[in-house]
């Protein structure tokens, strides 16, 4: 921001200059020139005077080449004057006799001695010095008696000229670090204020909102915005801090009551017969329902409570444990799980985040799934990023694949809402789960998406970044001894799509 604004000090200075100094220096070239004319004019018409006087007085072979020597030296030019009839009557310098036999031939004198009263200008270059050519005719009465040529070097007035030209430059190059130094100041303290507020916005952001951002220095409406950033900072953790500690202390005052409820209902359950006990179930169902959804509060007030840093997962490690965990529970449901998929290693991720993801994913698999079916976890790295050396891959994709019923590509886009649920889903869901899901994984710096499977049923993809190469081994492809599969085999793995939790 400050090389943006002394940028446009600095151009708008320069068109300023050269908006003033390109005029002045044609003003005064043009005034030195029309002065070396007017002098050379006078000097012209002194002489043609005394050359008239002289030529009535018959003094012209003893008069008019002293005059002539005398002005010469006096313009540090040369002066040639000539007859009515073109011949040479004085000169101060040598001529040769050709050059005297053609001198009314001279452009500037041949108009002098057609004219009255006339003074023909020009310029020409002589030996590499430019020169100005002044003609006067000489005349008495109305008698054209000859003609005066004046030579003047001009070489004085373009080094005049040309230093002018000079001093205008160096004045503006003066003029322009001024204007620089002057600019870079006022730079500085316009933007300093701005680069601070800017860099505790990034802090609030990040979720820190413990230092305000100073108002003490800058503009006036700078110190206004850094006030306004304050207050609406420190609105916004009151609003945040609110939020989290009803959740969390809502969560925390529903699960005493909740355990007892469902306490209680267990002690009913002996003594309820017939219609009573399958009420009964039912109540349980809603109360287990109810605790589910209290604890996926607690889970995301708890994420949202701070921010945690990605670090270092073995995705590898935490996939094989939980195909462990839960083989047991989806053989209870005669259901089947299986993990496939090459070595993929570390990615990052927020610490125990990977584990409520692929528990969550896998909960909802398992509702989903009919009897018999499989659940697939397929781990994948993606073409990998050939503009760094070693390649490696830019994202790591982690897919959970169901051979449920599916979800419609509008129940998928709402599937990641908060306590939304599909019209066909199977109870016991809280609606919780994906949002927690999506919440973790943008925590982490990937993303989630749910696709259809080919089978027909839900790809849930969990997109991971892989951790940097120091932090993990070389990847292999995957054996059996690092990856626990069930006795079943599972189906090739596709883009992963979940179905909803609810």
């Amino acid at each position: 921001m400050t090389r943006r604004l002394l940028l446009g000090y600095l151009s708008l200075a320069v068109l300023i200059l050269l908006s003033l100094g390109i005029p002045l220096g044609y003003v005064y070239s043009r005034a030195e020139r029309e002065q070396i004319i007017s002098s050379a004019e006078d000097e012209a018409e002194s002489v043609s005077a005394f050359a008239s006087l002289s030529i009535m007085a018959g003094r012209e072979r003893r008069e008019l080449p002293h005059r002539a020597r005398h002005c010469a030296e006096r313009i540090r030019g040369r002066v040639v004057i000539v007859g009515g009839d073109g011949r040479l009557l004085a000169t101060s310098h040598a001529l040769s006799a050709t050059e005297s036999r053609h001198l009314a031939s001279r452009p500037e004198i041949a108009a002098a001695l057609r004219g009255r009263d006339a003074i023909d200008v020009r310029t020409s270059t002589i030996g590499g010095v430019r020169y100005l050519s002044v003609a006067a005719p000489v005349v008495h009465g109305d008698d054209l008696q000859g003609a005066v040529r004046l030579i003047v070097p001009t070489d004085a007035v373009e080094a005049r000229v040309h230093r002018i030209w000079l001093l205008l430059a160096v004045g503006g190059l003066a003029v322009l670090t001024a204007i620089a130094a002057v600019g870079l100041v006022f730079a500085r303290w316009t933007s300093r204020p701005i680069l601070e507020l800017e860099r505790f916005a990034h802090r609030l952001a990040d979720g820190q909102f413990t230092t305000p951002a100073p108002v003490t220095s800058g503009p006036p409406e700078v110190r206004s915005l850094a006030a306004t950033f304050n207050q609406t900072a420190a609105r916004l953790e009151h609003l945040l801090a609110s939020q989290r500690a009803f959740a969390t202390e809502a969560s925390h005052q529903l699960k005493t009551p909740l355990a007892a409820l469902r306490l209680r209902l267990d002690n009913l359950e002996a003594e309820m017969t017939g219609h009573a006990r399958d009420s009964l179930g039912a109540a349980m169902t809603e109360t287990d329902r109810l605790a589910r959804m209290v604890e996926g509060l607690l889970a995301m007030a708890r994420m949202e409570e701070s921010a945690v840093t990605p670090e270092p997962v073995d995705l590898d490690q935490v996939c094989a444990e939980r195909l462990l965990t839960w083989s047991p529970l989806f053989e209870q449901h005669k259901a089947h799980l299986a993990l496939l998929g090459d070595r993929v290693g570390q990615v990052l991720a927020v610490p125990g985040a990977m584990e409520q993801i692929l528990d969550n994913l896998l909960a909802n698999a398992l509702r989903a799934t009919p009897l018999g079916s499989t659940v697939t976890m397929v781990l994948r790295c993606p073409a990998p990023d050939r503009r760094h050396l070693p390649a490696r891959p830019v994202w790591i994709e982690l897919h959970v694949i169901d051979e449920g019923p599916g979800m419609t590509a509008d129940q998928r886009r709402r599937a990641f809402d908060r306590f939304w649920r599909a019209p066909d889903a199977p109870k016991g869901g809280t609606g919780l789960g994906l949002s927690l899901v999506q919440r973790l994984a943008h925590a982490s710096g990937g993303e989630a998406t749910l696709a259809r499977a080919p089978a027909g049923g839900l790809d849930a993809a969990i997109r991971l970044r892989p951790a940097p190469r120091a932090s993990q081994g070389r990847p292999s492809r995957l054996g059996l001894p690092r990856r626990a599969r069930t006795d079943r085999g599972a189906p090739e793995a596709a883009p992963s799509s979940v179905r909803s939790p609810v």
